[in-house]
């Protein structure tokens, strides 16, 4: 009964994703990882490059059983160019010392092994690793966990592609007690925003050791997330042009009763490490702000100072709807606490009395403006006529049948905005009942465009948190949304001719990131979207056959969203299409 209540009171998805079932993720495994070895080898053989890769592991009083297990995963390695630098840090356990020694008794030229008189920590530990290290690139692996066969030559691959390439990451899962493999991480392209809310990228991490040399490699006193601290001083070295994603699991990561993997309370000194490192790196990069924990878990939020408290300018079409428009004017006025805006409302033919009269009433107000457009509809050019009649450095597309829910609505998304590489900001839009609208757009959904974690309860995390950290998306809904005046001129605003009702706001985002602006969407601007949650699916054909072909090679291959991950909706469950092929095979 109660599972039953909490249907009713959150909606249809309350529980609509939890996790990928076991079996659709053994399915997964079965069709995604069935590698034909000659075919890799052949491969292997005809690579231009083929550089050593030195794979780091700290070593600290670990079970023999998973310490030969991590071995072998690099044995077992279908690129034979690596060597594996085993530091031990000065174990106290007999049994890790006699399995090294054993190692060490074999021979194998391509395992080092050293030995700490006195434990310096895991990250003087990595630094000791490293200092053995003579390949071109790095590999992080903890003692305990294990990487995919094919791990080493998918980096190699990308590498042979783009020989520029400083950084490559990979998707991850894990792995339990039973040696079962469990919640993978399937992640999305580079994300700066999301990596300075968590350290998604953290495994498989494939660095060019000479950066990580030019920056001194680990530091002590950030023990717990010494891999987060180097990788936030590695990327600012390098270009995002020179980072890939694997959308492939290459690492296996133990679930253990001490590790993170199992439960992040284990280490709770992590969160405050973790804290530490992105403090640092705001003071390295000169940004103003504070790091705080985020809504989930192990995630953070850094909040920016607002270095000017610039004017804004909400602009609201709306066409009668009175009482819609005075909620929504209501929540504005009574919940911001950013003071430095106006109100621009476009009247776009009323022809109620009672509009009349209200319009009349707010005609005092000094925040407010009145504006006609007495035209037939469309949305695209009603906005871009508004952005005409005001100065605001910055311009906010509202909707008229929307309610702010918390103060720092507005200044959460002026302190990203602000930034100059920052094109677009997004909030999260909730239904009535408590139910996601909005949370960042997905694109190549069913075809189209689909609204990242729609009908989730808003209590609910989302997929790997993400419905709760700031992070990055292709594009955001212009129900609510934030950018540069100047910019939004300079590249023609809104689509009006072929955008007029729907479509414009991914038009205008996708514009700008074709030229190399980011779209933020932040957790921390909440707000109701009251009348979208009665409205059909119902899309204009020849406005979404303009955006496929307008757009349709950056559709159907959205880097914030992973190939692995279901286009049939939007909750970021496995790609069930996959997994039936895999069925029919």
């Amino acid at each position: 009964m109660i599972y039953l209540l909490k249907y009713l009171a959150f909606g249809r998805s309350y529980f609509r994703f939890k996790a990928f079932s076991k079996e659709d993720y053994v399915l997964w495994i079965k069709k995604n990882e069935d590698w034909n070895k000659e075919k890799v080898q052949e491969k292997i053989n005809n690579f231009k490059l083929k550089p050593k890769i030195s794979i780091i592991t700290p070593v600290y009083n670990v079970d023999p059983k998973w310490l030969d297990k991590c071995i072998e995963s690099v044995l077992s390695q279908f690129y034979p160019n690596f060597e594996l630098c085993l530091w031990d840090d000065a174990s106290n356990s007999k049994e890790t010392l006699d399995c090294l020694k054993k190692w060490q008794e074999k021979g194998n030229e391509k395992i080092k092994i050293g030995f700490s008189k006195v434990n310096e920590h895991i990250a003087g530990a990595s630094n000791q690793a490293l200092k053995m290290a003579k390949g071109e690139f790095v590999v992080l692996l903890d003692n305990d966990d294990e990487i995919s066969p094919n791990a080493l030559y998918e980096c190699v691959l990308a590498l042979n592609k783009n020989p520029d390439l400083d950084f490559i990451y990979s998707d991850e899962d894990k792995l339990d007690l039973q040696e079962e493999r469990t919640d993978p991480f399937f992640k999305p392209d580079f994300s700066p925003d999301l990596m300075l809310s968590m350290f998604y990228i953290s495994h498989l991490g494939f660095y060019r050791k000479s950066i990580v040399d030019s920056i001194g490699g680990f530091r002590k006193g950030f023990e717990g997330s010494q891999d987060y601290d180097l990788a936030l001083r590695f990327l600012e070295k390098t270009d995002p042009k020179k980072i890939q994603h694997i959308a492939k699991i290459l690492y296996h990561w133990r679930k253990l009763e001490t590790s993170t993997a199992g439960d992040l309370s284990s280490k709770n000194y992590v969160i405050s490490s973790s804290i530490k490192a992105l403090t640092d790196y705001l003071k390295r990069n000169q940004i103003e702000g504070v790091v705080e924990e985020g809504l989930s878990p192990g995630r953070f939020r850094i909040k920016r100072a607002i270095l000017e408290k610039t004017k804004v300018s909400i602009i609201i079409p709306f066409c009668d709807k009175v009482e819609v428009l005075k909620q929504c004017l209501k929540s504005i006025l009574e919940k911001t606490d950013y003071e430095n805006y106006e109100i621009l409302l476009v009247n776009n033919n009323s022809q109620e009395e009672k509009t009349g009269k209200y319009l009349k009433s707010l005609e005092k107000n000094p925040n407010i403006r009145i504006l006609n457009y007495d035209k037939p509809f469309n949305f695209s050019a009603i906005n871009n006529f508004a952005v005409t009649k005001t100065e605001a450095e910055y311009v906010l597309f509202l909707n008229n049948d929307t309610e702010v829910i918390n103060k720092e609505w507005l200044s959460s998304m002026v302190e990203h905005i602000q930034r100059e590489e920052v094109g677009v900001v997004g909030a999260k839009l909730l239904f009535p009942n408590g139910t996601v609208q909005h949370a960042g757009i997905i694109l190549g959904i069913k075809e189209a465009f689909g609204h990242a974690f729609k009908y989730f309860s808003a209590e609910n995390e989302g997929y790997m948190s993400q419905l709760n950290v700031l992070k990055n998306y292709s594009a955001v809904t212009g129900a609510c949304l934030l950018t540069k005046r100047d910019l939004f001129q300079k590249i023609g605003g809104f689509d009006a001719e072929n955008l007029k009702i729907a479509f414009n706001d991914v038009d205008y985002c996708l514009k700008l990131r074709e030229k190399g602006f980011l779209v933020v969407y932040t957790p921390y601007a909440n707000l109701y979207h009251h009348e979208s949650f009665s409205r059909t699916d119902k899309i204009n054909s020849a406005e979404i056959n303009f955006m496929q072909h307008k757009w349709g090679k950056v559709i159907q291959n959205d880097p914030y969203y992973n190939v692995n991950l279901t286009k049939r909706k939007e909750d970021f469950s496995l790609n069930n299409f996959l997994i039936s092929k895999c069925l029919k095979h």
